[in-house]
């Protein structure tokens, strides 16, 4: 694996520890941006932070000078609570360093990345301040939770204001094995449903005057289990469908329930409609004799950047940093580039080793990190200063 040069390697480390003893857990922002914002301010950007609810944030641009595209790095300040604290090798808020490892809430999921972004950003305007395009940074804290005035707020108003976006990097940990093996060029989508099934609450001693709602719907749900939603197509895996919740009961052993509620979720890619999804599992509750009800909530349609100009340059600063040929893939869960891709022509997804992210001593290899940082420089140089 060729080596990227070290010299720059602790000032990513450095950032990625001054964002980690932050505790910013979603919604909480706690000083994130304003830290990103000096940085970015320092280097010639026009940083507005827009405030939705309890959620912070920050859009910063910097003008080229010269005509060109709009690359905008993308990613979010909040993390996920750090969970039983005594568990943890080191305080999760401590950004501590062990054999060569950067620990802490957000280490890989994403303060190294925002970190990564930075000092790459630094590097590449002291290197060419005059460049074809904008750089914009699209940084919010509400990611991890509901996402409702994050991102998709942010990007409401940019397109309220007419801004065109043109390429776009989100620094989610993307990578699985080694730093740079995987990017994501798309999302699937997720459409869930709260389900009621009505029954007739009675005593088990005499069935024949109630309705089991647990028993009318075991052979509704062996079929939905059993049904192949879809094949999938070269980008996206055939849809997938599971039961996340099920609940029914008064508590008493005595006492046939008189409704069952279920919470289930669809992950679909591009070859079938949420509008489909829901006929058909309706359908099928139909045909089994059910009285229901369903709320559904679409979190996100999928999205697809085909290979093109952002996953080329940015597979091969892969290459060249790394060694490493990244595959492009659309698998795992969803992230904010969803929002994005509705107003921006190309969205990718890249960043570190996954492995540990929401889990106890979440953490990233500090020789990850000037790679990292090399990659995003080496991306942002061959989108804009050559564009």
């Amino acid at each position: 694996m060729p080596n990227a040069a070290l010299s720059h390697g602790s000032e990513t480390l450095a950032l990625a520890q001054a964002l980690i003893r932050r505790d910013s857990v979603t919604p909480r922002d706690a000083g994130c941006c304003d830290l990103l914002a000096s940085r970015l301010d320092a280097v010639g950007f026009k940083n507005e932070f827009l405030r939705f609810g309890d959620v912070t944030n920050l859009w910063a641009i910097r003008e080229g000078g010269m005509p060109g595209p709009t690359l905008v790095l993308a990613g979010h300040t909040d993390v996920v609570p750090p969970g039983p604290v005594a568990e943890w090798k080191h305080d999760p808020f401590a950004a501590a360093i062990d054999q060569s490892e950067l620990y802490g809430r957000g280490a890989s999921d994403m303060k190294s990345s925002l970190a990564a972004f930075v000092v790459a950003t630094e590097r590449f305007i002291k290197a060419v301040p005059q460049f074809a395009g904008r750089l914009a940074y699209l940084i919010t804290s509400d990611e991890e939770g509901p996402a409702i005035d994050g991102t998709v707020q942010v990007v409401r108003e940019l397109a309220h204001r007419g801004e065109l976006l043109d390429y776009c990097i989100v620094g989610e940990p993307t990578s699985v094995k080694h730093l740079g093996d995987m990017i994501k060029n798309g999302r699937r989508g997720t459409l869930s449903g709260d389900l009621i099934i009505h029954g007739r609450q009675g005593h088990v001693a005499y069935p024949h005057l109630a309705l089991n709602p647990i028993h009318a719907f075991a052979p509704a749900l062996a079929e939905l289990a059993a049904i192949r939603w879809d094949d999938g197509n070269h980008y996206f895996p055939p849809t997938t469908w599971q039961v996340s919740n099920l609940n029914s009961g008064t508590g008493a052993t005595n006492v046939i329930p008189g409704s069952l509620k279920a919470q289930f979720n669809f992950r679909f890619g591009s070859v079938s409609s949420p509008q489909d999804l829901q006929q058909r599992l309706e359908t099928v509750l139909s045909k089994h004799g059910l009285q229901f009800e369903i709320r559904w909530t679409l979190g996100g349609d999928p999205y697809l950047t085909e290979a093109g100009r952002l996953c080329d340059t940015v597979t091969a600063a892969i290459q060249t940093v790394t060694g490493v040929r990244a595959e492009l893939s659309t698998t795992g869960g969803t992230s904010d580039g969803r929002f994005i891709a509705k107003h921006c022509r190309e969205v990718i997804e890249f960043g570190p080793p996954n492995a540990t992210i929401h889990q106890i001593n979440e953490r990233i290899a500090i020789q990850d990190l000037e790679p990292l940082t090399e990659i995003y420089h080496r991306a942002i140089q061959g989108l804009l200063a050559a564009a």
